[in-house]
């Protein structure tokens, strides 16, 4: 077991700890903030649970100096399992709070929680949408290998965007903007300019925005317009979930608001020359030859595109002559 990568931000009052995921990320940022005088740590995003990821935890309490019992609190910028998934752990472990906001909260659960139909629904969107079976009846045992992965389930206390939590000797500024994950909470120090934005902006690759079953039913929308509401903070660094921060705040969320208006010009011009089923776009814009895990995502983003350009009066949702749901121009 190696240890992982750990950098002390000393000017910006936190650690950062890369703590090992799947391919392609390979790693999500967990950030360790440590209050005054020795009196405890709070972890922004512990990580996807595994054995590999709980020894790395055990080497990095050791190389830093605290235990569970030092945990106050872990606060999770969204739901998704390699941002939620150790809390549970690590608050069996140390008795620690578990901070989200409401709606996040609501997505666990709508993924992950015992009640959750999203191993049914999910394939069946992508069947009404065109995929054929051979992917369609992977994707089952695809979402259902990640309940491993986030549990336990742990007992939630609730953030509220715009009150203010202390974490660190400091205050910080819950902003809850949607898009990439519903009710996603990135974190602002209005005195250092220094934001934890989470994967609502990450500094080179694009956040996936994702049409999903009985969640946001605009998330291209959403995204969008929480870029915009987070072009209001001066921003001196951001620390994001994945990859190392960066000073291009600003122009980063510019480049994404850029991104997805050429994605969109590009899916009608798709349209222009007939209709198409979300399946058949999603091979156009990502290609064919993607594992279940990148196509699910592909998959999601294309439908919430597609979504997008419907909301704006571009195009209209039909059934083909297959039963098929397919899109066309207006």
């Amino acid at each position: 077991m190696n240890m992982p990568e750990i950098t002390k931000h000393k000017e910006d009052g936190l650690t950062q700890v890369k703590i090992s995921m799947a391919y392609p990320l390979r790693w999500v940022n967990s950030y360790i903030l440590h209050e005054e005088d020795g009196g405890g740590v709070t972890i922004i995003d512990p990580g996807p649970r595994n054995e590999e990821t709980e020894a790395e935890w055990a080497l990095v309490m050791d190389q830093l100096g605290f235990t569970f019992t030092d945990v106050l609190a872990i606060v999770l910028t969204h739901h998704h399992p390699d941002h939620v998934g150790l809390s549970g752990w690590f608050q069996e472990q140390s008795g620690c709070e578990v901070w989200i906001s409401e709606r996040a909260e609501q997505e666990r659960q709508l993924m992950w929680g015992p009640h959750s139909t999203m191993a049914e629904d999910l394939p069946e969107l992508f069947r009404v949408h065109g995929m054929p079976e051979e992917w369609v009846s992977q994707l089952k045992a695809h979402l259902d290998s990640f309940l491993t992965q986030v549990s336990p389930s742990p007992k939630i206390t609730l953030l509220k965007d715009g009150i203010p939590i202390e974490i660190g000797g400091r205050s910080w500024l819950p902003i809850e903007t949607w898009g990439h994950a519903a009710g996603h909470i990135s974190l602002y120090h209005p005195q250092s300019g220094v934001i934890l934005c989470g994967d609502a902006v990450l500094p080179q690759i694009s956040p996936n925005v994702s049409l999903t079953p009985g969640s946001d039913p605009q998330p291209l929308y959403s995204f969008m317009q929480g870029l915009e509401r987070l072009k209001q903070y001066e921003v001196s660094r951001a620390f994001a979930g994945h990859r190392n921060p960066f000073t291009h705040y600003m122009e980063r969320l510019d480049a994404l608001l850029e991104h997805h208006k050429e994605r969109l010009e590009r899916v009608q011009a798709m349209l222009q020359g007939a209709p198409a089923t979300g399946f058949e776009i999603c091979t156009a814009l990502f290609g064919n030859r993607l594992g279940i895990h990148q196509l699910r995502f592909a998959m999601c983003e294309a439908l919430a595109h597609t979504t997008e350009l419907v909301r704006r009066g571009h195009v209209e949702l039909f059934y083909n002559d297959k039963g098929k749901a397919a899109y066309r121009l207006l």
